[in-house]
């Protein structure tokens, strides 16, 4: 009997979404968990909610001045401090960043640029001072900027750091998992690994580095790449060794595709991995637990327990973004949609 139950528990621990109310009809495309009880939600309309009890209620509002905006990201650190970033064109104030010490009751704007071509995609930070967030190519590189001290300044990379883009070249301001970081220490050094994810054109490379303000290098990965197509979402493990790719077509979304790639050489070479079930476009990747990997997008929800050699479908649920920790995942999408999975009560 042991037996039978452990081989049953990936289903069963995967059986189904279950939706909670968000109190809104905003769009989401921005979602971070905090432990199995707090979680922050970015969406349209300069929107927000978050939940402190693991999703039985939800505080709504909307940032004062940020009615017009689209956050296509957040970041959270506890049930009162996360930060929002806007996505869309500068020229147009919607290039910003935001922060919040007291649980979204007050906003601060830390950063806001209208130079033109700046489009902010994802962000992600390695701890509470030292982050990152980047926007689709200025003059041909990758506009990405570094704080140290909490948002409170940021200075952009230099771009003779950065390798030039193909024509055509750019990112997915999707999930908010086209940019991810991880740090870890190994003897006496600090790593701060950062990876950046695009599409565009030819196929999806992946931008890295071992310390933000290095040089940064490029690899080629299977995905097919093309105007509305790449790669969407990433992730690595805790040591920045083992990671995933995920990706389709925007345009096409049911659409079969090579749209997984997975790296164990921390993003230097990518191979090509089984195609999730369903196929179709995929925008994010999220660990609930040890293997046990979800991918999400437009086309449906599955899971794989291999590290991509194999894929179960969950179901066809549209979702856009997802966060996994306190072994759970909460995934987000058009209309107010949020969703739990994992070990809920």
């Amino acid at each position: 009997m042991k037996l039978l139950l452990f081989l049953l528990l990936p289903s069963l621990v995967f059986a189904q979404w279950m939706p909670r109310s968000s109190g809104t009809d905003a769009h989401f495309r921005a979602v971070h968990a905090v432990g199995k009880n707090v979680v922050w939600v970015g969406g349209s309309k300069g929107t927000f909610v978050r939940t402190t009890d693991g999703g039985k209620t939800w505080q709504a509002g909307t940032v004062p001045g940020a009615e017009t905006c689209d956050f296509r990201d957040v970041h959270a650190f506890s049930a009162t401090t996360a930060y929002l970033m806007a996505a869309g064109p500068a020229e147009q104030g919607q290039a910003r960043l935001y922060r919040t010490t007291n649980g979204g009751k007050t906003w601060q704007l830390l950063y806001q640029s209208r130079q033109p071509g700046v489009f902010f995609d994802s962000m992600d930070f390695w701890n509470r001072w030292e982050g990152l967030v980047f926007s689709d190519p200025v003059d041909g590189k990758w506009f990405v900027l570094h704080t140290t001290n909490g948002g409170r300044s940021w200075q952009r990379i230099p771009p003779e750091n950065l390798p030039a883009l193909q024509t055509g070249e750019a990112a997915f301001a999707a999930s908010g998992s086209s940019l991810i970081t991880r740090g870890y220490k190994w003897k006496t050094y600090n790593y701060q690994r950062a990876w950046i994810a695009s599409g565009g054109a030819g196929k999806g490379r992946i931008f890295y580095a071992q310390s933000p303000t290095t040089e940064w290098r490029t690899a080629e990965t299977p995905i097919p790449a093309g105007k509305t197509s790449g790669i969407f979402g990433l992730w690595f493990d805790d040591q920045g060794q083992r990671g995933i790719a995920v990706g389709g077509d925007y345009k096409d979304e049911k659409a079969p595709s090579q749209n997984v790639a997975v790296t164990s050489d921390g993003g230097r070479t990518w191979t090509p991995a089984t195609p999730t079930d369903p196929p179709g476009l995929k925008e994010a990747i999220g660990q609930l637990s040890g293997s046990r990997l979800i991918a999400v997008g437009p086309s449906g929800t599955c899971y794989t327990l291999d590290y991509g050699k194999t894929w179960t479908r969950i179901d066809d649920s549209a979702f856009h973004a997802l966060s996994c920790a306190g072994g759970r995942c909460w995934a987000v999408g058009a209309k107010g949609v949020i969703a739990v999975i994992g070990t809920v009560k």
